[in-house]
């Protein structure tokens, strides 16, 4: 089975599946399908991290497909600037995509198909031409100012003809060449002639790194995340925080329910932004951040009566950034689950003519304070959002679970957990049950706001209010409150249940 944001890509892997292929093969046919026909979402100028699990071995591998900082990129390069630019030559250079070199490497890994079977639903779509969905449709009329500004992707997305051939082209080449059909000859020569940041030779050193993933127990249910750069922690110190509070017992979707879950997220992100970092260049203090005894301190800084001041637990960053998930299982049991990323839509809304890749603005996310330890750094791995999850009970593979949504992401983790493992819905439920998010969409929202959708009852939505939070009430359903996607494993029976957000294209494909 898989599970991903948009059907045909979901199908692709379904049909990688059939061909004989293992979850990372479908993983890959899927994501790769998705960077043609989700562009705004993600693409191969883009980034991405994996959680892989080898049924055989019983064991969970982190693959890290995070973008390296080019050498040139230095802070004093941004003297004077506060703040590095969300779009543009600056933030689509400053990183190299990561993306590409996590694909070869996990299907150096664990391929069973050719990389050239696993990737031609993904050329045939570029080179051919996919249906747009309304949803890309509105996506690239509410970016069409800022793609109008770079000639290329105005020529791809303004007047969109659902076709790139010249990407088609550069996926021929990783077809064909691997790793090195595009951080080596003439695609990486290509990039590089964009002119900013990266060179030649800051792609030609991009590789993907192998780790160990981050892992923490809710309810009996072990739950794998992936480590820094990543946020994942978050998702682990959030359920700590909640365990011993005993949600089961309170109502679902009640006013206690949402409370609780928004003030463990406000503690959680402050540590995020005080601690997290390119463990390869600072130290992140994970086994503490971990620890029971530090979430039993931190817990009493939740107010079961009131909202959580958020100047009482300081934050910084906003909501904003766009993503795609996909949840893949084989037939021997292995499973893949992989998150990937251009930040923001269309990414720095930079593309590349000759090679059809639109990059990312991941290194917008840097910060420019120089005690910081996500400051600029040559090498150097920006704070990333994405993050992927594994869960298992009884030592079994249960759940392969992620989403978009940049801060977003372990909000719906933890939403999407607790909804499965303390009320017991299924895993389509879980995923369309209704969602919050805690945090700023936009400058001038406070870091505190609380956005929720209006399927949640009345009730709940007022006594959230009288609380203190500071309430902004969505529509029934609302896009912004993320994609997600999953499958869930029956221990006894090891039948397969999927389930795709209805917030997005998505579908769960198995056979």
């Amino acid at each position: 089975m898989v599970a991903s944001p948009h059907a045909l890509a979901s199908a692709a892997g379904a049909d990688a599946l059939r061909a004989g292929g293992s979850a990372v093969d479908a993983a890959i046919a899927c994501a790769a399908t998705l960077g043609v026909i989700y562009p705004h979402m993600c693409g191969i100028g883009g980034d991405a991290f994996w959680l892989i699990y080898d049924a055989k071995a019983r064991s969970v591998a982190y693959l890290d497909g995070g973008g390296r900082a080019a050498r040139a990129a230095t802070l004093d390069r941004f003297s004077g600037q506060k703040e590095i630019p969300f779009r543009g030559i600056v933030p689509a250079t400053l990183t190299t995509p990561g993306a590409v070199a996590s694909f070869c490497a996990a299907h150096e890994r664990h391929g069973r198909l050719s990389l050239a079977r696993c990737l031609q639903d993904a050329i045939h779509y570029a080179r051919d031409g996919y249906p747009v969905t309304k949803r890309l449709a509105r996506w690239i009329e509410e970016t069409r100012a800022e793609l109008a500004h770079d000639p290329p992707s105005a020529a791809l997305f303004l007047g969109h003809s659902g076709k790139n051939p010249a990407l088609a082209r550069t996926l021929e080449a990783i077809a064909s060449d691997g790793r090195a059909g595009f951080y080596e000859g003439e695609v990486a020569a290509q990039l590089a002639k964009l002119g900013g940041f990266f060179t030649k030779s800051d792609l030609a050193a991009q590789q993907a790194h192998c780790g160990e993933p981050i892992r923490g127990s809710y309810r009996g249910v072990t739950i794998y995340e992936t480590p820094a750069p990543t946020q994942g922690f978050t998702v682990l110190e959030m359920l700590n925080l909640l365990e011993p509070l005993e949600l089961s017992k309170r109502e679902f979707l009640g006013p206690d329910h949402v409370h609780l879950l928004v003030q463990a997220k406000q503690i959680a992100y402050n540590d995020r932004d005080r601690w997290l970092g390119d463990p390869r260049f600072v130290e992140v203090p994970i086994e503490k951040l971990l620890s029971r005894s530090y979430a039993d301190e931190r817990r009493r800084l939740i107010d079961p009566a009131r909202a959580l001041p958020w100047d009482k637990v300081p934050s910084q960053g906003s909501l904003k950034g766009d993503t795609v998930y996909v949840a893949a299982v084989d037939a021997a049991g292995n499973a893949a689950s992989l998150i990937f990323s251009l930040y923001g839509i269309f990414g720095a809304c930079v593309a590349s003519e000759a090679t059809g890749v639109v990059l990312q603005n991941r290194g917008a996310y840097f910060s420019l304070d120089p005690a910081h330890p996500n400051r600029l750094e040559p090498g150097k791995v920006p704070l990333h959002t994405l993050i992927a999850s594994l869960a298992f009970r009884n030592e079994k593979l249960w759940a392969v679970l992620g989403c978009m949504g940049a801060d977003g992401q372990p909000q719906i983790h933890v939403q999407t957990y607790v909804a499965m493992i303390d009320f017991g819905l299924d895993i389509q439920q879980a995923l369309s049950a209704p969602r919050w998010l805690s945090g700023r969409f936009a400058l001038g929202e406070a870091r505190d706001t609380l956005h929720i959708e209006a399927r949640y009852p009345r009730a709940t939505i007022d006594e959230l209010a009288r609380r203190g939070h500071p309430v902004d009430r969505w529509g029934d359903w609302n896009e912004l409150a993320g994609h997600a996607n999953g499958i869930t494993i029956d221990g006894e029976t090891g039948v397969l249940a999927g389930g795709a957000d209805p917030r997005s294209d998505g579908a769960a494909v198995g056979y």
